[in-house]
């Protein structure tokens, strides 16, 4: 037997194995366990999750964007503000965000807190103030008195901001079968899926979607092998990333790494939305990233163990 052969037959030998009583060695790692919290912290930030008026005109709230019965995201290319027009960049899921080391694209803060702030007084999205949202919900005879229950000072900005934390710290998606797989039950993937998961780490995929949220921990240039903003054409400010935080060149294009947990139900991808199918996400990654095409196959067997970061919340697939 060739020395290649011989390498293959121990490969399939350990793809092969069944399951074992141990969680896997590997790079990437389970979700944790959900947050143990004030259950009615996190009752009342589901409310004002789903709560237009913290929008100026009433008409849009968290879930408008971030819809939890689908994949935590939207499902247009640019979501819409309150004012219908579309915003700068696409809505990434909120499953599994508190998990990133930073929010949005351009990781321009660092908590679930200051998003909520910046989302909420942002003239493109819910075009709001902190004062209009705090009397109108104080206001609400119901709002004052679970505040008043929670929180000694009542209806404030700070604990609207921890109420609405509270909730998203709880949309984790635990039990994926790559989870399932790295806990010991290596049988709960197809020896493809397995292959797929060896090609995502021998191509370098793993270089950048890394840690326990598969990505979500580091900022990475979009475009590293080819401009892919000057190639889709129409750059906008948004395209510039990290630049317009840190008004540093070396920044310019620079994006936070999206987490890859959900990946099959969230499209469309990208900061610009402009990856339709994950076929073509995928292409986009080998061309401009990693610079180099992987053969159909290849291709084929990683976007099967992709498949597999699918994960549950409150029991749902």
């Amino acid at each position: 037997m060739s020395l290649f052969r011989h390498a293959m037959a121990l490969l399939l030998c350990g793809l092969c194995a069944g399951a074992s009583a141990e969680p896997l060695d590997e790079p990437l790692k389970p979700l944790p366990a959900v947050p143990q919290q004030d259950a009615r912290r996190v009752e009342l930030g589901r409310r004002l999750f789903h709560e237009p008026r913290l929008s100026i005109n009433n008409t849009l709230s968290c879930a408008s964007c971030h819809q939890l019965d689908k994949n935590g995201a939207d499902s247009r290319a640019l979501s819409l503000g309150f004012d219908g027009k579309p915003v700068a960049v696409n809505t990434p899921t909120v499953f599994n965000a508190a998990l990133n080391f930073r929010q949005f694209w351009d990781g321009r803060v660092e908590t679930l807190e200051e998003q909520s702030n910046v989302v909420i007084t942002s003239p493109h999205e819910m075009g709001s103030d902190w004062n209009t949202v705090i009397e109108r919900l104080g206001q609400n005879p119901d709002y004052r008195r679970d505040f008043a229950a929670i929180f000694p000072d009542g209806v404030t900005r700070a604990n609207v901001q921890q109420a609405l934390a509270s909730f998203e710290r709880t949309l984790l998606t635990p039990n994926s079968r790559f989870d399932q797989y790295l806990l010991g039950n290596t049988d709960i993937l197809t020896l493809e899926e397995k292959y797929g998961y060896q090609r995502f780490k021998e191509y370098g995929c793993i270089a950048c979607h890394q840690g326990v949220n598969i990505g979500g921990n580091m900022f990475q240039k979009f475009g590293v092998f080819g401009d892919y903003i000057a190639d889709r054409g129409n750059p906008t400010v948004a395209d510039q990333g990290r630049f317009n935080v840190t008004a540093d060149e070396a920044d310019r294009a620079v994006f936070k790494v999206p987490s890859l947990r959900n990946v099959a139900i969230t499209a469309p991808y990208f900061h610009d939305g402009s990856a339709p199918t994950l076929e073509r996400a995928v292409d986009v990654m080998f061309q401009y990233q990693l610079g180099r095409m992987p053969s159909a196959e290849d291709k084929r067997l990683i976007m099967l163990f992709l498949t597999t970061l699918t994960g549950q919340r409150e029991d749902k697939p």
